[in-house]
């Protein structure tokens, strides 16, 4: 049931039109972005509530939002940031989900304590995109830094936590950014995540990638991995109809 829930300043109600999800969000502290709802679309989810998803690295809970439209299972969001966690809680409140979607803030690194091991069917995330280094140009707003580099977690981590929590051929689905395509790789295979389809996201034709989406199976059998017709962001200064149709409904290509 929907519930009216409390918007504090500096907070605002955003609509996700294709779905008419509802999600609270703040310029002070974290706005969910393309990222997340390319995630969710790219997510192929069982429809059946038997199943169990997890949303790691949730922010302000829209990729898990997004999702359960897809799907009646279960939805669990990890995030580390309390104040980012009670956004997401109010937005499942708003949204009336509570019987669907389930927000824990809780570190990373304190997952197991709270989850069993090799329980979930799926594991999605939109993690920190940016090594955290001195030379690293951070943003001063200590919620988006958190949100952007890996300060509280890293890629090592964020994989080896979704191994943890997939069971056997459960699927990993990850936004990232292509320049660590590599990386991702290297250590997906040391955490026994086996790649299998990759779509790269352009702002716009001719010109360099900008994220990249992966489908991890735990245990896979090794190769087979597909790269998927590329998607584009804009067409001239206007979204793309795919983008478009993500976003607002309507044919999405």
């Amino acid at each position: 049931m929907k519930e009216s829930v409390k918007i504090y300043n500096n907070e605002r109600i955003d609509q996700l039109y294709s779905q008419d999800i509802k999600i609270i969000q703040s310029p002070d502290v974290f706005s969910f972005s393309l990222d997340a709802v390319l995630l969710a679309d790219f997510a192929n989810l069982k429809i059946s509530s038997k199943i169990k998803i997890m949303d790691l690295c949730a922010g302000n809970g829209a990729v898990g939002l997004f999702a359960s439209q897809k799907t009646k299972g279960q939805i669990f969001q990890i995030e580390l940031q309390e104040r980012l966690a009670d956004m997401g809680q109010r937005s499942i409140q708003l949204n009336g989900l509570q019987n669907q979607v389930h927000m824990v803030n809780l570190d990373l690194a304190n997952t197991f304590n709270k989850f069993e091991k090799d329980s979930f069917d799926y594991v999605l995330c939109n993690p920190p995109y940016f090594k955290d280094q001195t030379t690293s140009k951070k943003n001063p707003n200590p919620y988006l830094a958190i949100a952007r580099h890996e300060i509280k977690t890293s890629l090592d981590q964020v994989l080896e936590v979704a191994s943890g929590l997939l069971k056997m051929n459960g699927k990993l689905y990850l936004v990232h950014r292509p320049e660590r395509f590599s990386e991702i790789l290297s250590v997906m295979t040391r955490y026994r995540l086996e790649p299998k389809k990759v779509r790269l996201v352009y702002p716009r034709k001719n010109g360099e990638a900008n994220m990249v989406l992966i489908e991890a199976i735990k245990d896979g059998r090794a190769g087979g991995m597909r790269f998927v017709e590329p998607l584009y962001t804009y067409e001239g200064k206007e979204y793309s109809t795919e983008v478009k149709g993500l976003l607002y409904g309507g044919e999405k290509a």
